[in-house]
């Protein structure tokens, strides 16, 4: 197993939040967290996930934590490219301990067919460019049970059978982002083609016809594509290209 570099970014440790992006977000406000900032946090007592759920972890089993990123060069129409690198940086860290990963559009990171992390980036956008990004990432490690009120969780421990170092990840995941975020930088167009690479080829159900839902019912299709603003483009049974934003179509469990 690969080991990560030492990181060097601020690291804040709460017992028990209400979120840790809301919390961040403040900080931020006060100008009070450098670029890279991050809070951990043992308990969120109303931690945010997509679509405005609340994202449910056992204290102190868990990584629930936020870091805030000020990618003030990049141009807000190209804010998917942050998502992407996020993505895809929890699964290389992921990939460590097995395979197996993919990433359910536009950022749930899965086992098979089971959700075992969640992101949510808040960006936050001056003129035609970013200002602030804060990123939120909830990620099951060592929980063993989950409440039946979830569809499909699992943990790192129900995937490999034994208890992960919690720091050594968080770790994995900070290096990764901080690599990948620097790169953009440098060269945003060369590492932006490169993640959006990797992100098609690590999507979920990325091969054959599933089953889909958007306001009109079920349907089968394909992927066919992603835009560069994160729209997702399905392709159905009679070859019909179907455009889709966050929200507007949903995965059908099969």
């Amino acid at each position: 197993m690969k080991q990560p570099q030492p990181i060097n970014v601020p690291i804040e440790r709460i017992e028990e939040i209400p979120s840790t992006n809301n919390y961040l977000s403040e900080l931020c406000q006060q100008g009070k967290a450098s670029e890279f900032y991050t809070v951990v946090a043992e308990k969120q007592t109303s931690g945010k996930g997509q679509r405005g759920n609340c994202w449910e972890s056992e204290p102190h089993k868990n990584l629930t934590f936020s870091m805030v990123l000020y990618p003030t060069s990049f141009e807000a129409n190209k804010q998917f490219y942050l998502s992407i690198l996020v993505a895809i940086s929890v699964v290389d860290a992921l990939t460590d301990y097995t395979d197996g990963f993919s990433i359910k559009w536009p950022n749930d990171i899965y086992w098979k067919d089971q959700k075992i992390c969640g992101i949510l980036i808040e960006n936050e956008l001056e003129g035609k460019y970013l200002s602030q990004s804060i990123v939120g990432i909830g990620l099951n490690v060592n929980q063993t049970t989950f409440p039946s009120s979830l569809p499909n969780p699992i943990s790192l421990y129900q995937i490999i059978g034994k208890e992960i170092d919690r720091e050594e990840i968080l770790h994995k995941i900070i290096h990764s982002i901080l690599g990948g975020y620097q790169s953009l930088e440098r060269n945003f167009q060369k590492t932006s083609e490169a993640l959006t690479y990797l992100y098609k080829n690590l999507l979920y159900r990325k091969e054959g016809f599933h089953r889909y839902k958007d306001n009109n019912g079920e349907f089968l299709a394909r992927i066919y594509d992603i835009g560069q603003d994160g729209s997702l483009f399905l392709k159905d049974e009679i070859n019909h290209i179907r455009k889709y934003t966050f929200k507007e179509v949903t995965y059908v469990h099969e």
